[in-house]
């Protein structure tokens, strides 16, 4: 089910469907709203809360964007037509960007302008007279958000300034990374204690955060600071929940057809429509050309094809070929645009493809912004399970989560994707990366998973990865110049 989104107060405050919202969806906007007065009643309460989800549609969220985080992984080129964007997408496909690169300023304004929304919940509502139940939720809701703009600033940047009040100094130095990640599980575990499970959600608001969705987050975060025994138990507690599953069919773990569905633990709501109800990331990414469904960026690459395990059916449900005829919809591409490249030795290097992931029916590039992106679903904690419990030295434990995931991939047939049974830590730490990168290619995790697991430099050098530089992106060298100096330039960026 789509949420159901209104604009009002400026377009800034988006109303997203929550309980109690009836009576004062009826009313008319106040005549002035400032920051002195905003939120003091229930009913702002419940704006101001749903403006902090408003920014996980902005398109800047994503990344700036465009999904370089995939790009700048071996899952995927710049794609597009070949010189669209090239000078300012196209230095993420081989590690030659810049602090003034094109995107990282948005990204940075848009995590930190999603922060100042969540404080303006956090600071202010607990003085706000209403339902304290319904009162710590929203507060909750905030935090939970809180933390994903957080851990996106630190995966990207490491150490960023933290801004906890809505009266912040003008001037702020960068925190450490381990204080950042301190504020981040601290706003979760205060998520945990206070929102509701998933099955608590009536129909009309799933899509907000849940119990589920803040423990998930909890056991990724673990994750990428190598606490793997957190991680184990945020993740189990997930999993024994019975509040999630596996869709049984994989092309609805990103479709359509399981919008909100058993598999998905947090994601972004979205209409057909232009504008601050619709999200256009998957038109960025959707096929150019005929059907003229979006801009074409994000090219699966020739190695993510290549690495598919014989016969796994999950290569052609991430990946639109040329040729393919997807709902009724035959995919002819882009004339300008070469439908294969080759090096010198007569191998193809890349050839035109789509990411099938944030495909939408339809006939037109509207319908592509109705796509809900899943920042959290099921399968990626099934696998953060297996990864955390090997590392704990369950290594029989791990298997099971890790089998449960290629038992739905391969769909019934046991002629393919066999169950996996090797317990060597080193060898199963190997597999389950790989398993990673097939459930979740294009989904934005790639990357990361590389740089987190130390892979980085051997996989991404020789496409241009230098170790002790890229693991970061740059500061955007015009937040340096805003903080006249007092932000830091990571290592090796200068």
């Amino acid at each position: 089910m789509k949420a159901l989104i209104k604009t009002t107060i400026a377009s800034v405050l988006l109303i997203l469907p929550l309980a109690g919202c009836t009576d004062f969806l009826q009313k008319n906007p106040q005549g002035e709203l400032t920051q002195e007065v905003f939120p003091s009643t229930p009913s702002d309460v419940l704006l101001a809360t749903n403006a902090v989800y408003s920014t996980i549609r902005d398109w800047y969220f994503n990344s700036g964007g465009y999904p370089i985080l995939d790009i700048m992984s071996d899952d995927s080129h710049k794609g597009s037509n070949p010189n669209d964007q090239l000078t300012t997408v196209g230095p993420y496909d081989n590690f030659k960007i810049t602090a003034t690169a094109d995107g990282l300023d948005r990204w940075w304004s848009t995590l930190y302008e999603g922060i100042k929304r969540a404080n303006v919940v956090i600071e202010k509502v607990p003085a706000v007279v209403m339902d304290e139940k319904v009162k710590n939720e929203c507060i909750a809701e905030a935090k939970f958000l809180r933390a994903i703009y957080y851990f996106d600033l630190v995966r990207a940047w490491g150490g960023v300034p933290i801004v906890t009040t809505v009266t912040p100094p003008l001037q702020l130095a960068r925190a450490s990374k381990d204080e950042v990640y301190q504020l981040i599980v601290e706003d979760l575990g205060f998520a945990i204690q206070n929102l509701p499970l998933r099955s608590a959600q009536t129909l009309d608001n799933r899509g907000r955060a849940t119990k589920g969705s803040a423990q998930a987050l909890m056991a990724k975060v673990a994750l990428f600071q190598g606490l793997f025994i957190t991680s184990e138990e945020q993740a189990l507690e997930v999993i024994h929940s019975g509040e999630y599953d596996l869709e049984p069919v994989y092309t609805d773990a990103n479709g359509v057809k399981g919008e909100h569905g058993i598999e998905s633990v947090f994601e972004v709501g979205a209409m057909q429509v232009e504008g601050t109800a619709g999200d256009q990331y998957a038109n960025t990414q959707g096929v150019r050309g005929t059907p003229n469904r979006g801009w074409g960026f994000n090219r699966p690459s020739e190695e993510l094809r290549n690495s598919f395990e014989a016969g796994d059916p999950r290569l052609d449900a991430t990946i639109i070929d040329l040729g393919e005829t997807l709902d009724g919809v035959k995919i002819i591409g882009d004339g300008t645009t070469p439908d294969f490249e080759y090096d010198d030795k007569g191998n193809i290097t890349q050839r035109e493809c789509y990411n099938q992931k944030v495909w939408v029916p339809g006939n037109n590039t509207i319908t592509q912004w109705g796509h809900n992106r899943r920042l959290i679903r099921y399968a990626d904690v099934l696998l953060i399970a297996a990864e955390a419990l090997n590392e704990n030295n369950k290594p029989a434990d791990a298997l099971v989560y890790l089998n449960k995931v290629r038992q739905r991939a391969r769909g019934g047939n046991p002629a393919i994707l066999p169950d996996i049974t090797e317990t060597g830590k080193a060898n199963l730490r190997k597999i389950i990366m790989e398993e990673r990168r097939h459930e979740l290619a294009m989904e934005g995790h790639r990357f990361w998973d590389l740089v987190r697991t130390g892979m980085a430099g051997e996989v991404l050098g020789p496409v241009g990865f230098v170790v002790g530089k890229n693991e970061l992106l740059p500061i955007p060298q015009t937040e340096i110049d805003i903080s006249q100096g007092i932000l830091v330039q990571n290592p090796n960026w200068n």
